[in-house]
């Protein structure tokens, strides 16, 4: 039997709208997936914390804030720091297209914008998880 893929949907930053984080933990939970939601208004060190508690394969940021470009690499940083690099680190919410390509640079392996099928995260998700 397959170990279910555990993943971590976290609000990173003073951002307080979480319809979307919403939206994506009930799809990897209905794909059969293992979600874990820390809340609103989490420090990066809060969500590196509860990734490696929980034993996550992936870390889903959902960020609104405009804070994406400091916040989502720090997360990256501090799983580094934590030698948990294999965590794979997934972005999403309003980021503007020419600020994906330096998040990816810094270790944030996909962004999805809004309007992204669920399935596309879905599946991105278990592509890149190491099983």
């Amino acid at each position: 039997m397959d170990k279910l893929i555990r993943v971590l949907v976290a609000k990173p930053g003073l951002d307080g709208h979480d319809r979307g984080a919403k939206v994506i933990a009930r799809a990897l939970r209905d794909a059969g997936m293992e979600v874990i939601y820390t809340g609103l208004r989490q420090t990066p060190e809060q969500i590196v914390s509860a990734a490696i508690q929980e034993d996550v394969d992936c870390v889903a940021l959902s960020i609104l804030s405009g804070a994406h470009n400091t916040l989502l690499p720090k997360v990256v940083e501090l799983l580094e720091a934590e030698n948990a690099s294999d965590i794979l680190v997934i972005g999403g919410g309003v980021i503007p297209t020419d600020d994906i390509p330096f998040l990816k640079e810094k270790g944030v392996k996909e962004i999805f914008t809004p309007g992204t099928p669920t399935q596309t995260t879905i599946d991105f998700i278990k592509a890149n998880v190491a099983q």
